[in-house]
């Protein structure tokens, strides 16, 4: 068959929920933060269809990708070889539209200048998260504090792929829909911090398969909220990633920080809305307490290296101390000829219902006369609680058994109260017990069979 006889068209409407908040950015940047939501001109978050081509691409081996995306010619650093590319680029064969959010009644709104319902309003004004990059001595960077604009977790957006096919393409679209459903198909930014963990809604999903020269084809509409006749494939096994869980008590009280103050306290966890779904109505929860992955991340990061570094005797001012955080955690560009890299440690964000709470009165104490300093009193209002929390940790496969020991030592400390979590951890507070399970076996059950 001649490579333009694309007499065919696979289209699919596919429904994802947010299993953790996303970021979708705007590269805006605005009076109030660092960086916002990209919205729709409903002033609604929306995932752009770009984005989503992106990541989709990542899933696939360069050639395959340069067949269904399009070429990227990018990629040759030689002249001759960029032209040569240049010369025999393929178009792209995919065509995905951006996500639109649903509303309360899981309808998309397409049409312009929507009068808001209470369930819209909700996202006039969404989740802001706060962060401070930390130094290699565990403390906050001067001037390098930032805030995000956050989507809430269990939001649902719908898009519509297309993909321009032959009579032999089946497995192709077989292989797009796959990488779709993917465990670790993750959309936006900061994937391996927690956020854009999503989940096809298989049940509200399907395609069809079209001749372009059918009646049918010319007359199927092409709203968001169209549906069609075919099943979208179940969720697959992860083979590629070993899931770690944690799951944990919390030995007394526990913080989160949010950053801010409020009338009890000028320290209090981080708390935040969820969106809930039932007999396909959406409905904001109460305010839950939020375990942000970013945490648990940078305390994981760190006791992985000081295993690591202790199995292999690497001390202070040793170049390759660093190692197992480059390998597991990633590493950010530090110039334009360093490309840096990404993790391969995936973690999401944890949401549990609001718990008890307790506030401790402290007070700065001056050194020199042993007295309270004026002016110097502050409360901090932290969890009291002893729910189980699970954690879930996804680790790719092809990593070096040194440091895959060290980050399970890593994990194994949570669990045995010697890496607390959260904030004011000198104070007594994150200290959690609990157990460690790697693809539902208990790690220690585990290791004691070898």
């Amino acid at each position: 068959m001649m490579a333009n006889s694309y007499n065919k068209r696979y289209i699919a409407s596919i429904v994802i929920e947010a299993n953790t908040p996303l970021k979708v950015g705007s590269s805006d940047i605005d009076m109030l933060q660092d960086s916002p939501v990209q919205k729709d001109w409903n002033e609604l978050p929306m995932i752009l269809g770009t984005s989503i081509a992106g990541v989709l691409r990542k899933e696939f081996s360069k050639d395959m990708a340069d067949d269904i995306f399009g070429s990227d010619c990018s990629r040759f650093e030689d002249k001759k070889e960029k032209e040569q590319c240049l010369k025999n680029a393929k178009g792209s064969r995919i065509i995905i539209s951006n996500a639109l959010l649903y509303d309360q009644d899981m309808k998309v709104i397409e049409h312009l200048k929507v009068n808001k319902s209470d369930f819209l309003k909700n996202f006039d004004n969404l989740p802001i998260r706060e962060h401070t990059a930390i130094t290699d001595k565990g403390v906050a960077k001067e001037t390098n504090k930032f805030d995000e604009e956050v989507v809430y977790k269990g939001a649902k957006f719908r898009f519509r792929i297309e993909f321009i096919a032959d009579d032999n393409d089946e497995v192709n679209w077989q292989e797009i829909l796959k990488a779709i459903n993917a465990k670790t198909f993750r959309l936006g930014g900061g994937s391996t911090k927690g956020f854009g963990d999503i989940k096809v809604l298989n049940e509200l999903s399907s395609y069809d398969v079209f001749d372009i020269t059918s009646k049918e084809y010319r007359e199927k509409s092409s709203s968001l909220n169209t549906t069609y006749s075919k099943s979208f494939p179940k969720k697959q096994k992860e083979i590629n990633y070993t899931t770690y869980t944690l799951k944990i008590k919390p030995d007394n009280f526990f913080m989160f920080g949010s950053g801010f103050g409020d009338d009890d306290a000028n320290m209090t966890p981080v708390y935040e809305k969820i969106i809930t779904w039932e007999n396909n109505k959406g409905k904001f929860s109460n305010e839950q307490i939020l375990i942000p992955a970013s945490s648990i991340k940078g305390a994981i990061s760190h006791r992985t290296t000081y295993h690591y570094n202790l199995q292999n005797k690497l001390f202070i001012g040793n170049n390759e101390a660093k190692e197992s955080i480059k390998e597991l955690f990633g590493e950010a560009k530090q110039s334009d000829d360093d490309l840096g890299c990404k993790g391969k440690v995936l973690f999401s964000d944890c949401f549990y219902k609001k718990a008890d709470e307790k506030v401790f009165d402290h007070v700065s104490i001056d050194r020199f006369t042993g007295g309270a300093i004026d002016g110097a009193l502050f409360q901090e209002k932290t969890i009291s609680d002893n729910q189980k929390y699970s954690i879930e940790i996804l680790l790719e496969k092809d990593i070096k058994d040194e440091y895959i020991k060290a980050f399970e030592k890593s994990l194994d400390d949570i669990c045995s109260g010697m890496l607390p979590l959260g904030g004011a951890t000198t104070k007594g507070h994150g200290v959690f017990s609990g157990k460690v399970f790697k693809d539902g076996v208990e790690l220690k059950d585990e290791n004691n069979t070898n």
